[in-house]
């Protein structure tokens, strides 16, 4: 039971992390990806290949996947600059169904739909950190340093400026904000956060295949920030607990069969989006007369 629970709060740390990438696009930029996955993909292909090609080490590994995931948000970033609204909605869902194609054939990378096996057990600095408890210290640590950047970083001028963009492009532009090239940063910063949650994935994980990097994996990232309450810190952890539990909940529910688990998540998923957006917009910890 204990490692069990180890095991689920490993997983979680991992997707609050992921979440809290995704809230500086949409919470504090206004921008609406359904791409995240890809870029989650990337860092844990990239952290996956380093480790099995070279080293373990999990904090190469984490700068390897941010990194590189980072750098290829200019695949997302450019659209961001010349579309808004739904129209980079679309853009985004494009970049997503590519990308799972490429992962899907791409097998010199990432081992197509068999995906990558064998990858070693995490090490930092030569030190076996492979142990439960011990890997679960290093992930609180890593989601630690993420939500404190993400703090000091919205309560300085280029966080004011974000949430300017995202409450009026056009009133940001008209006091002299650089909005291509702040979109362009905030795109690449999330996209590096969720570069650094897939490598830490993939430790976890111990194997990394396309299923885990598809559309609905955008979806439920996205629905972990919106039913939690974007543009506030503890928000994407509490949709992160409360969309992570609700499996092993069901799981223990007699009258509802192990196959068709699935089905029902999505249907709690989508009910909740639904009833949140009618009667509480700002999610379950934001703020109801506003955002912060």
């Amino acid at each position: 039971m204990i490692a069990y629970l180890l095991n689920l709060a490993t997983l979680a740390t991992v997707f609050g992390i992921l979440a809290a990438s995704l809230n500086l696009l949409i919470g504090y930029a206004g921008i609406f990806s359904i791409a995240h996955a890809v870029f989650f993909g990337i860092g844990a292909y990239t952290g996956a290949q380093l480790a099995i090609l070279f080293i373990p080490d999990v904090l190469l590994a984490c700068l390897a996947g941010g990194v590189l995931a980072g750098a290829l948000s200019l695949c997302l970033a450019l659209p961001a600059l010349r579309v808004r609204g739904e129209y980079f909605v679309a853009a985004s869902l494009g970049l997503q169904m590519m990308a799972v194609t490429l992962f899907s054939e791409a097998h010199s990378l990432t081992g197509g739909h068999g995906g990558l096996v064998g990858i070693p057990m995490p090490t930092l600095f030569g030190i076996d950190i492979s142990e439960p408890a011990t890997f679960l210290v290093f992930c609180l640590l890593v989601l630690g340093g993420v939500l404190l950047a993400i703090r000091m970083l919205m309560r300085g001028s280029f966080g004011r400026a974000l949430m300017a963009i995202r409450d009026s492009e056009s009133a940001a532009e008209a006091f002299g904000k650089d909005v291509p090239r702040l979109k362009t940063l905030a795109v690449g910063l999330g996209c590096t956060l969720a570069g650094v949650a897939g490598a830490l994935f993939a430790f976890y994980m111990a194997f990394v295949n396309v299923e885990s990097f598809t559309l609905e994996q955008s979806i439920l990232v996205m629905a972990m920030v919106i039913i939690g309450g974007t543009a506030t810190l503890a928000g994407p952890l509490v949709g992160v607990l409360l969309l992570l539990l609700l499996p092993a909940a069901l799981s223990f529910l007699p009258f509802i069969p192990p196959t068709q688990i699935g089905a029902v998540q999505q249907l709690i998923y989508g009910g909740a989006m639904t009833l949140l957006m009618i009667f509480r917009p700002a999610g379950l910890a934001g703020q109801s007369t506003g955002r912060r």
